[in-house]
């Protein structure tokens, strides 16, 4: 258990960004965002990968500068991002100083006007009320201990001589996060702060956020963490008006506000396409009474026709301004993940009887999965959570024990890691797996797991998250009765892990779950667990 920590008294926190755009090379990457945080706020950035999170933490530090807008900011500002400000010849003591160097210059300016007050400088009472202030923000006094307590709970090194260069990158990202909880910034600006953390780590994290007096301004996939701390949530994904959302009430609030605001724009959009059909559908019937329907009824005169013919003519002419002025204003919302029917099969499908791999699975495992069956296989780093999976899908053979399939059962694996990127665009990917496969699969733009954008790229250009999404499109196309995820929501969204995992709880095929994700395991706590 980590020790309890005085927060800060952070007097002046304050972040607001009005009306913010951020543009690379000619594309949009913020546009119109607003964000309002003061003390005690804690604010979640979420959004899919690509959208500007961290564009728009870098924009709050004042390492980027704006295309338009306003950013003003109230306090000192401390930045936990993915690169180390030091070089690997630097020491940790030496990195310390450097996240310390709010705290110590405030310290000095204390020194030095306390100096000045006992010499009865004019205006030193002054002077030394405001370095007193400064001092008493960011609690400068207690910041080295804070400092000392963080980095013993986020198993940190504390050797203030030894090189960075030493340090694996978790090490070297603990004792960065240590610094930056204990440094005592009035506002803290985090990105994926729980990268590299242990769950005693994760715990003093949530302990720190949760009770920092500033304001927090949160970058994470970590949804638990978004849980336990956020008191507002900045959707940057897109809307039915084209601008990002802000959300008060904590994550699970905006989740569900999310939820019916989606449901609104789906059947908003649908209404006008409905309209706009509607209108089409009056300018052709209108076209059809021009072409077919003005001739009278026989015996009746040249003038009648002539008569007629106008009206209809006109008719038509409204018909297509109508339609010409109808514009459907809503965009198409963005596809939900629509997974293919997976099959279930009877009786035992896997079962695996005293498996071992040297060197990297141990303790012999006996496991049986039959059909509907939910399983997580939960442990250490180390501990041969992957390596059980790639087993049980029949990819890496056990030295020991045996392993056995009922046929024709198909397994389908999605691992950590995505295969090295392909010249190939997707949908030429997942067209020649589901041919080789033989098993009938929907279209790759029916999952909605890649956007009409990304079917086209090579797999080489896409993100690490839209490989990803591959990932689970091409193993979802074999339509497995048996399902193996090892780590899941890697790289992936919170709102299509949402979906993924709805998804799972209502699919006849059986799954098999390795994680570390603490949401996706309290999603799951009815599931069987396996520790190994």
């Amino acid at each position: 258990m980590s020790a309890r920590i005085p927060p800060a008294p952070a007097r002046a926190a304050h972040v607001r960004a009005s009306d913010v755009h951020v543009s690379y090379g000619g594309r949009p990457v913020l546009a119109g965002v607003d964000l309002v945080a003061g003390r005690g706020e804690r604010v979640a950035v979420v959004g899919e990968n690509g959208r500007g999170k961290t564009t728009l933490l870098r924009v709050l530090a004042g390492d980027l500068p704006v295309d338009r807008g306003e950013v003003h900011r109230a306090g000192s500002v401390g930045v936990a991002d993915q690169q180390l400000p030091l070089g690997p010849a630097d020491t940790v003591g030496a990195l310390i100083d450097l996240e310390l160097t709010a705290v110590r210059a405030a310290s000095a300016r204390l020194e030095r006007a306390a100096d000045a007050l006992a010499a009865g400088g004019p205006g030193a009472a002054d002077a030394y009320a405001e370095a007193l202030a400064a001092a008493e923000a960011v609690d400068a006094w207690d910041a080295d201990r804070r400092v000392e307590v963080s980095l013993a709970a986020l198993d940190a090194v504390a050797d203030r001589t030894r090189p960075l260069g030493t340090l694996s990158v978790g090490q070297r990202h603990r004792v960065r996060l240590a610094c930056l909880l204990g440094a005592g910034h009035p506002v803290l600006l985090l990105d994926e702060p729980t990268n590299h953390l242990d769950a005693s780590g994760l715990d003093h994290l949530t302990e720190r956020l949760r009770a920092h007096p500033g304001v927090v301004v949160l970058v994470s996939h970590d949804r638990a963490l978004l849980a336990d701390v956020a008191t507002s949530v900045l959707d940057l994904d897109p809307s039915s008006d084209g601008r990002p959302r802000a959300y008060g009430g904590g994550y699970a609030a905006y989740v569900e506000a999310r939820r019916a605001e989606r449901a609104r724009w789906e059947a908003l959009h649908a209404e006008q396409l409905a309209e706009r059909q509607r209108l089409a559908d009056d300018l052709s019937a209108a076209r059809n009474r021009l072409r077919d329907n003005w001739r009278p009824a026989k015996g009746h005169g040249r003038h009648t026709r002539a008569t007629r013919a106008p009206g209809l003519v006109r008719a038509v002419h409204r018909r297509q301004e109508d339609l010409a002025a109808h514009v459907v204003a809503v965009p198409s919302p963005p596809a939900r993940f629509t997974p293919p029917e997976l099959p279930g099969h009877g009786g035992n499908l896997l079962r695996a009887d005293g498996v071992t791999v040297a060197a990297r699975l141990a303790r012999p495992v006996d496991l049986a999965v039959g059909s509907g069956d939910r399983l997580v296989v939960t442990g250490a780093n180390g501990a041969g959570k992957s390596t059980l999976l790639a087993v049980l899908a029949g990819d890496l053979e056990p030295t020991a024990g045996r392993l056995t399939r009922a046929r024709p059962v198909r397994v389908g694996r999605v691992g950590q890691e995505s295969a090295p990127p392909d010249p190939r665009t997707p949908a030429r990917l997942y067209g020649e797996h589901v041919a080789r496969s033989g098993v009938p699969a929907p279209e790759l733009g029916d999952l909605g797991l890649l956007d009409h954008h990304d079917l086209h790229r090579p797999v080489a250009e896409l993100s690490v998250g839209a490989r990803r999404r591959l990932d689970l499109a091409l193993v979802l196309a074999g339509r497995p009765h048996v399902l193996l995820l090892d780590e899941p929501t890697n790289h992936l969204s919170a709102a299509l892990v949402d979906e993924l995992t709805a998804a799972l709880d209502r699919t006849p095929a059986a799954v098999v779950i390795a994680t570390h994700d603490r949401q996706l395991l309290r999603d799951t706590r009815s599931w069987p667990r396996l520790a190994l």
